[in-house]
């Protein structure tokens, strides 16, 4: 059964962000339209399709799709509990009557929901520039609750490590967006070099996106580039390992909030 405790952390958190509509959730929109329109749009008809019978354009959508779910979760888990250790409110949390996995499950669940909240957006915004076509739906709504399930647990580890504003700025903005970037975001994989293939293979973002990009295009480039053994169920062995790993960040979350590592700072 669910507590009112846990439901009462979950309603606050989700207020937080769904208050502010200007500063959560307008700008990954503007954003969106700006890559959609110059990477799409005016680059977009000088590119040759990326694969057969796929556009630039729509090419790009699961990728930016996937930067604005994790950016976003991890960006609310992060500052949320930063923000309440800076603040110490979060003492009233640690008191109250919840177990350490309600309140972990509570913060991953209102950060995910903010990230899965901006996906939508900026798929409606992709679709005002291109068709789109979900082909492979539950796959894509697993694929996407997992990994924004797993910023947001990464994101707690963020803000109980950051020890001013600036490491979570640090956190978002030169290490997971670059990742994102080179994450098979805005090129495919099998454009590159065999040996680049490889190298790409080594960044888990080319995972996410191409997870996603199968779930919504049915377009998978691990079929065309994972070693023979693993690329014919290469997506769902993706899918797999990401969600173990979600496992396991939460896992450690529950743990760090047990021995108070950074509550009590």
């Amino acid at each position: 059964m669910i507590s009112i405790g846990f439901r009462s952390l979950v309603r606050r958190e989700i207020l937080r962000f769904v208050r502010r509509p200007k500063n959560t959730f307008m700008p990954p929109a503007i954003t969106n339209v700006l890559y959609f329109a110059v990477f799409g749009v005016i680059l977009g008809g000088r590119i040759d399709e990326p694969v057969a019978g796929i556009g630039y354009i729509l090419f790009l959508v699961p990728g930016l799709i996937v930067l604005g779910t994790i950016s976003n979760a991890f960006e609310n888990a992060s500052f949320s509990i930063f923000h309440g250790r800076w603040n110490e409110y979060i003492h009233e949390t640690l008191t109250s009557p919840l177990s350490y996995v309600e309140m972990v499950v509570a913060y991953v669940a209102a950060s995910a929901v903010r990230g899965l909240i901006v996906g939508v957006i900026i798929a409606i915004v992709g679709r005002l520039f291109v068709p789109i076509s979900i082909e492979n739906g539950l796959f894509l709504v697993a694929t996407m609750v997992v990994i924004a399930a797993l910023f947001a647990g990464l994101g707690i580890i963020g803000g109980l490590v950051a020890r001013d504003f600036d490491d979570l700025t640090v956190m978002n903005q030169f290490i997971l967006r670059p990742l994102v970037f080179f994450g098979a975001v805005f090129y495919s994989l099998t454009m590159l070099d065999p040996v680049w293939q490889y190298v790409s293979l080594l960044n888990p973002m080319v995972y996410m996106v191409d997870s996603v990009r199968y779930g919504l295009l049915g377009y998978s480039d691990l079929l065309e580039v994972a070693p023979a053994a693993y690329a014919e169920f290469a997506p769902y062995a993706s899918l797999s390992i990401l969600t173990v790993l979600t496992v396991a960040v939460v896992a450690l979350d529950v743990y760090l909030f047990k021995i108070g590592y950074g509550l009590t700072d």
